[in-house]
């Protein structure tokens, strides 16, 4: 939880100095050091989601096909 809150402190940071290098508005730097990272959390989210289903259809493509094999009767 340390480092997952590290991070949170790191990202709401650069967010910030970044906006306020470009804006000069502690105001809008603030706002956007609190949107930006929720957006990229939800945006996230969707990303995992499609690389999951990447990853299964990749898995499901390199399975290998078997027959099965019919009893003929004798």
């Amino acid at each position: 939880m340390t480092k997952t809150m590290s991070f949170a402190a790191m990202h709401f940071s650069v967010a910030f100095c970044v906006t306020y290098a470009l804006t000069g508005d502690v105001v809008v730097g603030g706002v956007v050091a609190l949107v930006e990272p929720a957006v990229n959390t939800v945006g996230y989210y969707f990303h995992e989601r499609v690389w999951e289903r990447i990853r299964v259809r990749r898995a499901s493509r390199q399975r290998p096909r078997t027959r099965v094999a019919l009893a003929m009767p004798a």
